[in-house]
């Protein structure tokens, strides 16, 4: 499985804010408000973050273990969970550029009146854009933990082999 890329997640990330940024300037041209920015989207964020890190722990003390007594260890990794964290650290990766664009779009749209509850709500969209980089982030870094080493007998030119 290829892992996400980082020109990917910048693209997929550019155009979830542009066309979210669309979306929300002709909902708000027609007199409308903004959606809500609530406390709970950014701790829904940073509790995903968190699950993704959770995730990849065990791969990442896998990778830190002395190749030699990986075999001799009490409870090796399980080939599909390990596969299925590198999917979730792919989709907290491509997830996380998708709500960072949903957030920024939110805060741009607020940009030009911040006065009042506005000023409070670019704030919550700031905050909210920051968690969004970190799940994403947290995805990536999952990531590089799911990384399989090549055997020694190997004669492959590759770099690391990937779950």
């Amino acid at each position: 499985m290829k892992g996400a890329r980082i020109g990917t997640t910048v693209l997929v990330g550019l155009v979830s804010t542009a066309v979210c940024w669309v979306l929300l300037d002709t909902w708000t041209g027609q007199g409308n408000d903004g959606p809500p920015l609530p406390w709970t989207a950014v701790f829904g964020t940073l509790a995903l973050l968190l699950v993704v890190i959770a995730a990849g722990l065990p791969m990442r003390r896998w990778q830190q273990t002395d190749p030699s007594a990986r075999s001799g260890m009490k409870r090796p990794i399980d080939p599909l969970v390990a596969a299925r964290t590198a999917v979730l650290a792919k989709a907290a990766a491509y997830g996380g550029a998708l709500i960072l664009g949903w957030y920024v779009s939110q805060g741009l749209i607020l940009l030009p009146d911040l006065l009042g509850d506005r000023l409070t709500r670019f704030i919550m969209a700031a905050v909210a854009s920051l968690a969004a980089v970190g799940l994403s982030v947290a995805g990536f870094v999952v990531q590089r933990w799911c990384r399989v080493p090549p055997d020694d007998d190997d004669t492959n030119s590759e770099d690391d082999a990937r779950l």
